[in-house]
């Protein structure tokens, strides 16, 4: 039996406003527990939620930027449920009528187009967070993000593999990040999903029983997970089992997915309207300009990118996966204005750089100026490729240009014809042997002479100028 999977994902992206959603709270994350809490997310009586225009204003930025289609009206619903993290015994979401509906990503996996759809986008409010005393049974709660503005975007059930969910995934977060709406960092729980897998018989249209994964804080977490997941459904399947419906943990250490709790049914979360929260209407002139003020997004970003520089499609796609990244690239080829030199070195030497010192592209030792004064010194001539990379990784432990660190360090390259002659009269005097091989047909041996005048000269002679001179005394 073929079996393929079937992925939905639900993605949970806090927003980036400087109060929570219904109060005037602090959303800045790191503070004491407990301390940017008030009466309103406490859900002490008789306090009443007054909406956030700014958290309005960001889902409709995402929901453009979608290609959803957004509801002139909707409505907060309540979510109830109990949990210790959640004060009022209730979350403040939106239900029957979310901000936006029925939109599309397209991803590109492997050079193959596919479009993902988008059930719904809606806004809702953040719970609070458990902390588990190691040592004894306790837990405490920490009510600081209770109230934090979030979206929740729930994609229909188009993704077939791992890679389509991970590069689906990757798109929303350059989305988010683009939009200045959310910072994106999975690792302190501002951007986060939730996967929904199940298998069936390939050409089926009908949906198999699904387990919903949780615990997936990074790209590659969402990947394995789903991979492990899909290979035990198969298995379990093609035993002549059947799937459970249920939550499971991912476990990273073991690599492995571990059931949390059974959900046989839907959970009955009895929403109904929010009584202290008029419907909230949007008229079509704040959707146009709030539409008119969005900026260039990761897709038309590369196809520009492909056009104007001549790039080919991975170096686009990679450039512009952060909106930081791809102003770097334009402010360095602005310039310097070779734009394939300049990818090489920001995609190698400048993320290799980054990635070494664990910092942000905006934290870069070497910024977009200095790397293209380094490029102009190598076409200029006065430096050498392989020096080049010398000089950028002291510029990246010291944050010196590169003029400046090739002065001080004598790096300049060697063009001195006659001087150049002179060393390779004497390595070719050194090394007969492979001399009369060279002359007998091994040209290939020319590498070897090119090698040895760049180790006599420390990698400051001219390489070009080198081949001429060396084919001209090898005859």
């Amino acid at each position: 039996m073929n079996l393929e999977p079937v992925i939905g994902l639900e993605v949970h992206a806090q927003l980036k406003t400087k109060t929570k959603i219904f109060c005037a709270c602090s959303t800045a994350f790191g503070a004491p527990p407990n301390t940017h809490t008030c009466p309103v997310c406490l859900g002490m009586p008789g306090v009443l939620p007054v909406l956030n225009k700014k958290v309005v204003e960001y889902a409709l930025r995402m929901a453009l930027a979608t290609n959803c289609r957004i509801s002139r009206e909707s409505r907060f619903a309540r979510k109830n449920y109990f949990y210790p993290d959640l004060p009022k015994g209730y979350q403040i979401s939106q239900y029957e009528l979310p901000i936006a509906e029925h939109g599309f990503v397209d991803v590109d996996v492997n050079g193959s187009l596919h479009r993902i759809g988008i059930t719904r986008i809606h806004m809702e409010e953040d719970a609070g967070k458990l902390g588990h005393d190691p040592q004894r049974p306790v837990s405490m709660v920490d009510f600081n993000r209770t109230g934090v503005p979030l979206i929740e975007i729930v994609s229909e059930p188009d993704l077939r593999s791992p890679g389509q969910a991970g590069a689906y995934l990757r798109q929303l977060r350059a989305i988010v990040r683009y939009l200045a709406i959310c910072d994106g960092n999975l690792e302190e729980g501002s951007f986060r999903c939730d996967a929904n897998v199940s298998i069936r018989p390939q050409g089926s249209q009908t949906l198999g029983i699904r387990t919903e994964l949780k615990n997936l804080n990074s790209f590659k977490h969402v990947e394995k997970s789903l991979q492990y997941e899909i290979s035990r459904q198969q298995e379990v399947l093609l035993e002549g089992g059947q799937i459970i419906q249920e939550t499971r943990l991912w476990d990273p250490h073991k690599e492995k997915t571990a059931s949390m709790r059974g959900k046989e049914e839907a959970h009955d979360y009895r929403y109904f309207p929010d009584p202290d929260l008029l419907p909230l209407v949007i008229d079509d002139g704040w959707i146009q300009r709030i539409k008119e003020s969005l900026p260039e997004l990761p897709d038309d970003k590369k196809k520009r990118f492909m056009a104007q520089y001549g790039l080919p499609s991975y170096d686009a796609e990679l450039l512009t996966s952060d909106r930081e990244l791809a102003d770097y690239f334009e402010n360095c080829v602005g310039l310097f204005s070779h734009p394939k030199q300049v990818s090489n070195w920001v995609m190698g030497a400048l993320l290799g750089l980054l990635n070494t010192l664990g910092k942000p592209i905006d934290a870069s030792p070497v910024s977009p100026e200095n790397l293209a004064r380094l490029l102009a010194l190598v076409e200029d001539g006065v430096i050498s490729g392989k020096i080049a990379k010398t000089v950028f990784d002291e510029m990246g432990q010291t944050g010196k240009p590169a003029k400046q660190i090739v002065e001080e360090k004598g790096l300049v390259q060697i063009t001195d014809t006659d001087a150049l002659a002179d060393v390779v009269s004497d390595i070719i005097s050194e090394h007969s042997k492979e001399v009369d091989a060279y002359k007998n047909g091994k040209t290939k041996l020319l590498g070897f002479f090119v090698g040895r005048v760049m180790q006599e000269t420390k990698g400051k002679a001219n390489p070009k100028l080198v081949n001429e001179i060396l084919k001209r005394a090898l005859g």
